[in-house]
């Protein structure tokens, strides 16, 4: 084989794994320079079958046990447990961790929420005093009269109790529309504090408890909703208090966003606050001279993952690429440093960040990474890290000895919808509220509401899903909300401009050109999920859609997920009433009584349910199916004729 066939050869490879044109380029660029990426690594290693479907049980050293897929109820683990119990048990134990990760995060975000109000920290303050009092009101904190500092505290002591309240319900279950809630409490799954919830779950999963698979499950939706409804809400209200809620705002997205003459950092990880505080060191005159002088036109901070999806719903700070691309992007060889902090920080990003003398900086102490740097991120002091991580980033620059090759993809749309945006966006200052959502979905414009999550996983073609899936739902007049990798995978296919509306149904985009935005709606992180449930709960607080969650004509998706967070979140969702699809893999046995339960028993419950399919289109499909089985069920199956209204009726109105 030539060496142009054998480049060839890579590119198709390369554009195998990926639909994002820059992760592609730098694959193959990668593959020359004789760097192995996650890509590659996914490919040489081959997933256990067996452990694929659930049909694996590690909970004691009897084991491990394997059982037959293929005969579920053929044999039983040595301490009898059967199918269902050890498919239950891995469940929740996946939900469990997921929520655990959430749940730290928040807590993390409400003891510095704790400190800036006590005024032990200078460094940050609370931005959106309006937001603070609209989340007391919102859980029936009295804020008359009151000032800031007292709302504030009064807030923070409510909240405090998400996490360490034993007995009772959480705040943020005063949210709930109230006929889910009712039926939480029917079946036991309200939540009482995290801490409680995720305690309780690790135990009844231990060797010898829990036996009962219904009874398992029944425990991982409260699991779960401590984390929706809890841990990620907590952190989503806190850090749009601290830090300002988001509201539309353009961004650049791509890893065409570096810039070769300039020191390019990026920040990689879910807490806000480090780049809050770098973006304050980088455009500090100090170190903006400091960059000049070795050569630099200036700095470049860009995001990645879920806290640059954070800062760029903010402040519009230009964003590199999802989960998938963060070790690609090093390849570059233009990244002068990258910091990271918490969640989905890939260890194989020491190797490659090696291979091109790009400093990787640790910055919390819950996240060390073996051969990264570690820089430790204080609040109280948050310059000292900050400054030094730009530091070494200029030195990097200073002394680029490899070859710069950035992809010139930058794709320009417009980011930060926050529920508090979208109530304003529909109805303006004096009548801000779901009403033109509502009627638009009851007249047919708008055929439903889809949110479409999660992460990238190399075992699926980078974004190829997500991207798929969601021009089959717009294309069907189904508005589409976005977190994550999500967002950013539709991000650099150009759909998060206004002008993406034409590729929607006429309804849809009827509606959209009406409003001047675009069909599909970046939300933010993936703890910012939570913002879904609150959009969802108006939608039924505004009427016209049924009395819960599971009467909306809504579905979920995540099309390449592949954390345990995934699975949090969609099990909360289920939990909330909503249809929620995934894709790539499930672990799960199909035929056993377990997947019944999730793919048609919780639905029976008053609950939402699971679905499948490795196909996006097929995903599509079985959402906008579910979506027009509630419209039936809602009497709203058939589009009103429009009806055109007179000045008297105006007047009336």
């Amino acid at each position: 084989m030539s060496i142009n066939d054998k480049k060839k050869n890579d590119t198709l490879q390369a554009d195998a794994c990926t639909a994002c044109q820059s992760t592609a380029e730098m694959i193959t660029k990668a593959r020359k320079d004789e760097v192995v990426l996650n890509f590659d690594r996914a490919a040489a290693m081959k997933a256990c079958p067996i452990g694929a479907d659930s049909a694996c049980c590690k909970h004691c050293f009897m084991g491990p046990c394997r059982l037959n897929a293929k005969d579920p109820y053929g044999k039983v683990g040595v301490c009898g447990a059967t199918i269902d119990t050890i498919q239950a048990r891995n469940f929740a134990r996946t939900v469990a961790g997921g929520s655990a990760a959430h749940t730290d995060h928040g807590m993390a975000m409400l003891d510095l929420f704790k400190e800036v109000v006590n005024e032990r920290i200078a460094d940050y303050r609370i931005k959106d005093p309006i937001k603070l009092k609209e989340v007391a009101d919102s859980i029936g904190i009295d804020t008359t009269d009151k000032t800031v500092k007292q709302i504030a505290i009064d807030l923070y002591r409510e909240l405090e109790r998400t996490y360490v309240q034993v007995e009772g319900e959480i705040p943020f279950a005063k949210r709930v529309p109230e006929k889910t809630l009712e039926q939480w409490r029917k079946l036991k799954i309200v939540p009482r504090g995290a801490m409680r919830e995720i305690m309780e779950m690790m135990h009844r999963t231990t060797m010898g408890v829990d036996q009962h698979y219904e009874n398992i499950t029944r425990q991982a939706s409260r699991t779960a909703l401590s984390d929706g409804w809890g841990g990620s809400m907590v952190s989503t209200e806190i850090s749009d208090i601290l830090f300002g809620t988001p509201a539309p705002v353009e961004a650049g997205v791509n890893m065409g966003v570096l810039k070769e003459d300039q020191v390019n950092i990026i920040i990689h990880g879910h807490e806000p606050n480090l780049f809050e505080s770098m973006l304050a060191s980088v455009n500090s005159p100090v170190m903006v001279e400091a960059a000049k002088e070795a050569g630099a036109k200036g700095i470049n901070l860009v995001g990645m993952c879920c806290s640059g999806a954070e800062m760029m719903s903010r402040h519009g700070i230009p964003h590199a690429g999802n989960f998938s691309s963060t070790e690609a992007i090093l390849v570059t060889g233009a990244v002068d440093a990258m910091a990271v902090d918490i969640q989905c920080i890939k260890q194989g990003l020491a190797a490659v960040a090696e291979c091109y003398d790009t400093p990787l900086i640790t910055t919390n102490p819950r996240c060390h990474i073996e051969g990264a740097t570690h820089i430790e991120f204080n609040e109280h002091e948050p310059k000292e890290c900050a400054d030094e991580i730009v530091i070494k980033s200029i030195s990097r620059f200073r002394g680029r000895t490899h070859p710069v090759q950035i992809p010139k993809q930058v794709n320009q749309g417009v980011q930060g919808f926050s529920h508090e945006y979208i109530n304003y966006m529909l109805g303006g200052s004096f009548r801000g509220g779901y009403t033109p959502l509502n009627d638009n979905i009851i007249n047919g414009r708008i055929r439903g509401v889809a949110g479409v999550v999660g992460c990238t996983n190399p075992r699926s073609r980078q974004d190829d899903g997500h991207i798929t899936l969601v021009k089959e739902l717009i294309r069907n007049d189904v508005l589409v909300l976005l977190t994550g990798c999500a967002q950013v995978a539709l991000a650099k296919a150009g759909f998060a401009a206004p002008e993406a509306a034409v590729f929607a149904g006429d309804g849809l985009q009827e509606v959209c050109e009406t409003v001047g935005m675009p069909p599909v709606l970046g939300l933010g992180s993936c703890v910012d999920n939570s913002r879904i449930l609150i959009a969802a709960s108006e939608m039924v607080r505004e009427g016209g859609l049924g009395e819960s969650l599971a009467d909306l004509p809504v579905a979920g998706a995540a099309p390449e997920w592949m954390s345990e967070k995934a699975v949090a979140i969609g099990q909360y969702f289920v939990a909330s009433g909503v249809f929620t699809v995934f894709g790539t893999t499930f672990p799960i046995t199909e035929g056993t009584r377990f997947h019944e339960l999730l793919f048609d028993g919780l639905e029976k419950q008053g609950l939402g349910k699971w679905g499948f399919s490795k196909d996006p289109y097929e995903m599509a499909r079985m959402m906008i199916a579910h979506i027009d089985k509630k419209r039936k069920a809602l009497g709203i199956d058939k589009a009103r004729e429009r009806v055109l209204v007179g000045m008297d009726e105006r007047r009336e109105l």
